[in-house]
Formats: structure tokens, sequence, C-alpha cells
């Protein structure tokens, strides 16, 4: 019997004694130089042999794209979310003996449902602004029925902040983390299109309008697995976690806020000075859209010549393909 068996073995015999006892198993695995430890996430993947290339395309691309006064974003999707008296992580301080009570299964409740958080960061004016969807994480395509949660996400936020923001805005660069490797990956982070053949369900090109995010729109992507580095999650997702802590998202209104002081997200600030804001969106995204060839023949999309799968600017048709802004 190796170590490892008589520890086991050690501990199983134990769990006959009183709980008082120390562990037969736990003796013999110390003295043999084992610990109880938990998991450790550590390991990413292969690693692509352009990864450091391809970030310092994203920090050339955006660094220009700064200097010259022009938008950059970074989008993805936080976690889903359980709505209803479920337990949050995290501790918060309450009075003494009195914990917040919750639910002791996370079972769906179908009247309540999921809450699907959309995230907008503005690098420039380190703001944030977060979409709360109700229906699918989805990036069906404007053109057909029913216009995609991720592409709604950023036509909100260039509405309501972007185009005040930058008047003079003449391209929008978007950096985003990489789709899902499987084939037809889902989700808003596929449809943004940049890594994979998911690019069919990001938005198709058409003639802007007024209220619409300026054009070109230059895309980039995160090398495969390297999302954490994306801008997003070390500069908001992981603040909204830490506000929210150990507060269950008892409802849709509540984690917008629906009143001065009961904003779950909209109020996460940082001693660098980040601001929030958040809204709730009722809209209906259906999943399963499927976009043709010809509705992808109609996209002015011009790629890089380094990973075009990975850096692409889409224009409205009325712009000839040389005015795209990655060349």
């Amino acid at each position: 019997m190796d170590l490892q068996e008589r520890a086991t073995a050690g501990a199983g015999a134990a769990g006959a004694g009183p709980p008082s006892e120390p562990h037969p198993g736990g003796r013999i695995a110390q003295c043999g130089g084992y610990s109880l430890q938990a998991n450790c996430k550590t390991t990413e993947g292969d690693s692509h042999p352009d990864r450091d290339a391809q970030f310092a395309r994203i920090n050339t691309q955006v660094a220009a794209a700064l200097a010259e006064k022009q938008p950059v974003i970074s989008v993805d999707t936080k976690k889903k979310e359980l709505v209803g008296d479920f337990r949050n992580n995290g501790r918060e301080y309450r009075p003494q003996g009195n914990p917040e009570e919750v639910r002791v299964h996370d079972f769906l409740i179908k009247e309540l449902g999921r809450a699907v958080p959309y995230g907008v960061y503005d690098l420039a004016a380190n703001s944030g602004w977060v979409s709360v969807g109700v229906d699918h994480d989805t990036a069906a395509p404007c053109s057909l029925p029913g216009a995609s949660f991720a592409v709604n996400s950023i036509r909100q936020w260039w509405q309501a902040v972007g185009r005040t923001r930058y008047p003079e805005a003449t391209r929008l660069l978007i950096t985003a983390k990489p789709a899902p490797a499987k084939a037809g990956g889902g989700g808003s982070n596929g449809g943004c299109g940049c890594g994979n053949a998911n690019f069919r369900s990001w938005p198709p090109t058409r003639p802007r309008h007024r209220g619409q995010p300026p054009r070109p729109s230059p895309g980039q992507a995160l090398p495969p697995g390297t999302s954490k580095w994306n801008k997003i999650e070390h500069r908001l997702f992981s603040f909204i976690s830490q506000n929210w802590r150990a507060k269950p998202l008892v409802s849709y209104r509540v984690i917008p806020g629906s009143s001065p002081g009961t904003e779950l997200i909209s109020a996460t600030t940082t001693k660098t000075g980040l601001t929030v804001r958040c809204e709730l969106d009722t809209g209906q995204y259906p999943s399963g859209i499927v976009v043709s060839d010809a509705e992808m023949a109609a996209i002015n999309i011009q790629r890089a010549e380094f990973h075009g799968e990975w850096n692409y600017t889409i224009s409205p048709n009325a712009y000839p393909p040389e005015c795209a802004f990655i060349s």
C-alpha cells in the first residue's frame, strides 16, 4: 500500500471514531510531505506562437487611437447570474449573528431567470457601461429579427455616453477576447467575431444613421488563452464583483439599482476614478439564427495581413475598402 492509499484508508477509518480524534491518514500524509491543497488554476493551454506579436499590435493600435482621441473600448460578457435570494460569494459587514439568509440550493427560479451583464469599458475615460440582459446572451446580427444583445449594448453605450464624450469620433476601436475554439461557438464573445468563424454573427455593415457608433469599426482580438488580460476583466468586472459581494441579486431591478443607494453595479468606484453606468435591457434576442453567405458577402470588411481572423475593420458599404483603419 503506497502513501496515498494509506492516507485514504486511514481517513476512512477515522470517520468511525469520535469527531475530536485527529485523522490518522492526515498524520501519515504530513509525515510524507503531503498537505491539504485545493486545485490551482494555472493551466491556460498551449500558447499561440504569435501571442506576443498580437499583444504588441493591440498596444500599438490602441495607443494610436487614444493619441488621436478616438474611442477605444474593451467588451465582454460577465458571468451569468441567477436572480433571486441565492448566495453570492464573499463576506460583508452585518450585525453580529445576523447573516443574510439565502436559499440552500442554487436551482433556477423560472419566473426570475438569469441576469446577463454585458460590459463596455472605455479605456480613455476609465468608465464602464453595463447592460443587464434578461434574454439569451447572443450575438445575433442586427439585420435579422431581433438586434443582438452584444451589438445593442455597444449601441446603447454610444447613444447614451459615447457620442457626447467623442463628438469628433470617426472610428471605434473594439478589443475583445477570442471566441471559443469550438465550431460555431455561441455567446456574445464569439459574436464579436474576434478569433474564429463566429464573425458571421457579428453586426453586418450598413449605412450609418443618427445614433449609430462611428464607422469604420476596427476589431482586435486577444490571442487564444489570454482572455484574463482583456482590460475589462481587471478594470471593471473585478471591481463589480467586489462591490456586490455577499449581496443576493434578489431581482433584476436590484442589479442596476431602482433607487439611490441600492445600486450593485453603478455604485462601483475605485481610487483611480472608475465610474460605471448600468441599464436593464429587456429586449428579446433569439438564438440559433444563421447568417447566410449572401449577408456575409455584403459586409465591407478588410482583414489585416497579420492574422486577419483576429484583426479586421468593418466599414459602411458607402466607404471604399481603402478607408479601413487597419492595413
